[in-house]
C-alpha cells in the first residue's frame, strides 16, 4: 500500500527505545521500516534509559554501542540508524545535563550530513524533548507504547518530568493502550488511541500449507504456543508451570529471547517442566511456520502495573494465524471478543479445552478475516489522519 500524502516525501528523525537490530521487532520497527519506503528515516538507538549492568548482555551492548557511537550513521533495512554516545544514568542530574547537550548535538550533525530540513520528530521516549530546540522539526509526535516508567532500573520521577513536558510540546500524541491513552490525556488534548496491530497478512500465511518449525512440529500435539520475549516482568511463570503439570499431554512451547528486557530473569522452573519447551528465537519472518503448528496462541502475562499498560502485538499475529487465543485478563484486551481470557491455570485448562474442542479450520479462517482490519497499513492511515488534521 502507498503511504498517504502526510507520510510521504518527509524526512523523519525516529527516537527509539531498543536497538534497531533487537531480537525482537517491536512497533517502531514495524512503522519506521514502513515509513522508509516512501521517506528518509533516521533511527536513533535507545538512550540506555535502564540502569546498566556490568555483565551479561547489558556489557555487550555497551560495547558494541561504544563501536557504533563512533561511526556515525549506519544503513539498515532502508533507512539510517545511528547509536548515540549518551551516558546511560539519566537518574543523576549531571549527566542528564550533559545528555541534553550531547544528544542534540550528535543527532544534528547525522541529520545535516542526511540532508534533512526541520524534520517529523517521531519519538517513542520523552528525552527527544532534547531536540526540539536544535532540530526545530516540522511537527513532533510522542509515540507512548508501554509505560516504561514501572520498568525496573528506571529512574521514574525524571523519567515521568520528562514526559510531561515532552507530550504537553507535542503535536500529536498516539498511545497504545487504554491506561497510557488514559494518562496522556491528562497531558495533551491531541491524543490518538492506536493499539498495537500486525503484518496481518504475512501471518495469515498460517493458515495455508507451507513449512514447519521442525522444532515445533516434533512436539506432541495439543502445541500451546507463546512467542516474545520469556521476561519474568511480564510472564507468569508460575501459571504456565501449573498448566503445564495440570495437562502432561499438552506441550507448552516458548519462542523468543530469554531475559530479554530482565537480566536476571529464571526460567530454571520452566526448564525443569518435562512439557515446556523453551526453543528459542526465530526470526520475524519465520513466525507463520511456527504458528502453523500450533493449536492455541497464549497470552500468560502477570498482572502489574507495566502489563496494564501493554496490548501485546502478538494479539492479532496468533488471530491472523487462525489461532485461539487464551490470555490473562489484561485492561487493554478487554473488548477484543476474539479472546478467552483466564486469572490463573486452572481457568487457562478450563479455556484452552473449550477452544480445542469447537475450533475449526472455518472458525480459523473467520478470526484471520477479522484480524485483518488490524494491520499495519489501517495503522498508517489513522495515524497519517491525525497527522493532516493538526
Amino acid at each position: 500500500m502507498s503511504l498517504p500524502a502526510g507520510l510521504r516525501g518527509r524526512d523523519i528523525v525516529c527516537v527509539g527505545f531498543a536497538d534497531w537490530d533487537a531480537e525482537l521487532w517491536t512497533n517502531q520497527h514495524h512503522l519506521m521500516s514502513r515509513l522508509a519506503r516512501e521517506n528518509r528515516v533516521l533511527f536513533i538507538e535507545s538512550l540506555g534509559l535502564r540502569r546498566p549492568q556490568l555483565a551479561g548482555r547489558d556489557l555487550v551492548r555497551i560495547v558494541r554501542r561504544l563501536r557504533r557511537g563512533l561511526a556515525g550513521p549506519r544503513r539498515a533495512d532502508g533507512l539510517s540508524v545511528l547509536s548515540p554516545l549518551v551516558l546511560p544514568f539519566h537518574s543523576s542530574r549531571a549527566v542528564r545535563a550533559l545528555n541534553a547537550r550531547l544528544l542534540p548535538a550528535l543527532v544534528c550533525r547525522a541529520a545535516r550530513q542526511l540532508g534533512f530540513e526541520r524534520p517529523i520528530l517521531w519519538a517513542y521516549v520523552p528525552q527527544a524533548e532534547a531536540l526540539i530546540e536544535q532540530l526545530q522539526p516540522s511537527l513532533v509526535i510522542y509515540h507512548c507504547v508501554d509505560d516504561i516508567s514501572a520498568h525496573e532500573r528506571i529512574d521514574t520521577e525524571s523519567f515521568l518530568a520528562a514526559e510531561a513536558r515532552f507530550a504537553e510540546r507535542a503535536d500529536v500524541v498516539l498511545a497504545s493502550a487504554p491506561e497510557l491513552a488514559k494518562r496522556m490525556r491528562t497531558l495533551s488534548s491531541n491524543v490518538l488511541y492506536a493499539p498495537n496491530v500486525a503484518d496481518t497478512a504475512m501471518f495469515s500465511q498460517a493458515l495455508d500449507p507451507g513449512a514447519t518449525d521442525p522444532a515445533v512440529g516434533a512436539l506432541p500435539a495439543p502445541r500451546l504456543l507463546f512467542t516474545g520475549a520469556v521476561s519474568a516482568l511480564k510472564v507468569d511463570m508460575r501459571l504456565l508451570v501449573e498448566l503445564a503439570g495440570a495437562r502432561p499431554d499438552w506441550s507448552v512451547i516458548l519462542v523468543g529471547p530469554v531475559g530479554l528486557g530482565d537480566p536476571g530473569t529464571d526460567v530454571s522452573a520452566l526448564s525443569e517442566a518435562p512439557n515446556i519447551h523453551l526453543i528459542g528465537v526465530r526470526a520475524y519472518e519465520q513466525l507463520p511456520a511456527v504458528l502453523r503448528e500450533a493449536q492455541v496462541g497464549l497470552i500468560p502475562y502477570l498482572r502489574n502495573q507495566l502489563t496494564d499498560s501493554i496490548f501485546p502485538m502478538k494479539v492479532y499475529e496468533y488471530l491472523a494465524a487462525g489461532l485461539p487465543v487464551v490470555a490473562t485478563p489484561l485492561p487493554a484486551l478487554q473488548g477484543v471478543t476474539e479472546i478467552a481470557m483466564a486469572p490463573d491455570a486452572a481457568g487457562f485448562v478450563e479455556a484452552i479445552e473449550h477452544e480445542l474442542a469447537k475450533d475449526t479450520p472455518e472458525r480459523r479462517r473467520e478470526r484471520s478475516a477479522a484480524a485483518s482490519a488490524h494491520s499495519w497499513d489501517e495503522r498508517m492511515l489513522e495515524i497519517a489522519a491525525a497527522i493532516e488534521a493538526r
